[in-house]
């Protein structure tokens, strides 16, 4: 059977989406069995399978569940992301929950260091510019701190974010000044590659993380997490879960930034909604 005429049977698809959802959350379709279909083809072709039913089989065998199971995932997750993104959020960090969170401290060099989590990284713009952004605020704080830990389940995205390095159509969004502190850009002129510079990289640590899991494994509390345009993918219950794991996770006192698209209305949770998607913990 050629790859080309290779197609998913229903209960393949069946079987391959409880699985992704059991997995990491997201909720495949019906309607989404032609994308699943078409992303799982490169995977047939570098395993050397012939039909979707030899990849089921692979990917539940002990080895499969050793060796693809993170492909899969990678397969399955969406990294659309830019820098600056939904920008009012970034105002409403340094115009009102920076200086809030602040006031709680007599001096933010006796406390521990300003904690921000960006959970659903992608490829790394939204922690980073969540470092320009942190960065140009110590400079008008004496004494300020801040460490970020950027998460994502996809291996392949979190290799991306780590190497740092983009096309510099992707920053147009970054304004000029950001551009001539934070960015370096690459010596041959003809590969139009830009890369953060190091002083900033070195704020921020990267870790795949899976939502379903139970324990996190984050042991830091957090004064902040943005993890936006990332629960759409989930339905309420799992919703539901992971935002009790990020209230548990939040300092009192804490923000937690979401997606415009999003909201924690029709969940049972104590937190406070404070501005347009920015809710924070009592």
């Amino acid at each position: 059977m050629s790859l080309s005429t290779t197609t998913m049977k229903p209960k393949e698809f069946d079987c391959f989406s409880s699985f992704i959802y059991d997995q990491v959350g997201i909720k495949l379709p019906p309607a989404k069995k032609t994308m699943l279909e078409a992303r799982l083809q490169k995977r047939l072709k570098t395993l050397s399978l012939d039909s979707f039913e030899a990849y089921r089989e692979f990917v539940f065998s002990p080895e499969g569940q050793r060796l693809e199971l993170i492909h899969l995932i990678d397969v399955v997750t969406t990294n659309k992301t830019d820098f600056f993104r939904e920008p009012s959020h970034f105002g409403y960090l340094t115009k009102t929950a920076l200086p809030t969170l602040l006031k709680g401290r007599d001096d933010s060099r006796l406390g521990p260091p300003f904690r921000l989590w960006s959970a659903g990284c992608s490829s790394g713009e939204e922690p980073y510019t969540l470092a320009m952004i942190l960065a140009e605020f110590a400079e008008g704080q004496a004494g300020f701190q801040f460490a970020i830990l950027a998460s994502d389940i996809s291996t392949r995205i979190l290799d991306t974010a780590r190497r740092a390095v983009y096309p510099e159509d992707r920053v147009d969004t970054v304004e000029p000044l950001f551009k001539k502190k934070y960015l370096l850009r690459s010596k041959d002129r003809r590969r139009a590659l830009i890369r953060i510079c190091p002083q900033l990289r070195a704020l921020i640590s990267f870790r795949r993380i899976n939502f379903m899991d139970e324990d996190l494994g984050v042991a830091e509390k957090m004064d902040v997490i943005f993890c936006r345009n990332v629960v759409i993918y989930f339905d309420k219950e799992t919703q539901q879960r992971l935002m009790e794991k990020f209230y548990r996770q939040l300092r009192p006192g804490g923000y937690l930034f979401l997606g415009h698209s999003e909201t924690l209305n029709g969940l049972d949770l104590p937190f406070q909604a404070v501005a347009s998607t920015v809710y924070r913990k009592p």
